[in-house]
């Protein structure tokens, strides 16, 4: 796929499964958000990949915009066991996050939005 945007633009790790397949993440873009296979995630942050809505984007890459390769996927039941587990800590998205804060920085960037001090949190499972 031609690429026209910014040479240096990350393509991200989205997670371990199905590593040949490509995701995008984008804010407001006009050409795609119409597109069937677009969903929104969030007011703000849209979600696709699709063939064509990734040929889109790299023709006209929008200005918020993650690339991603594979993803993370549960089982059924696992994800909501883990939760149960205490295993996840929640937070709800927020746009200048998903696009504005450099991703080595935005695990610790939410964490303390929640109130906690990433160093305090403890390697296990369940409430702490």
């Amino acid at each position: 796929i031609p690429w026209r945007g910014d040479p240096d633009e990350e393509i991200w790790w989205g997670g371990p499964v199905q590593p040949q397949t490509g995701w995008v993440l984008f804010g407001d873009a006009p050409d795609a958000t119409g597109l069937a296979d677009v969903r929104e995630v969030t007011p703000g942050v849209h979600f696709a990949g699709s063939m064509e809505v990734l040929k889109q984007v790299a023709d006209r890459p929008p200005e918020e915009m993650r690339l991603l390769l594979g993803y993370a996927g549960w089982g059924a039941g696992q994800l909501e066991a883990e939760l149960a587990e205490g295993a996840w800590l929640i937070a709800p998205v927020e746009v200048d996050v998903v696009f504005g804060v450099p991703i080595d920085q935005m695990w610790a960037h939410v964490v303390r939005s929640l109130g906690v001090e990433p160093a305090t949190l403890v390697a296990s499972r369940g409430v702490h």
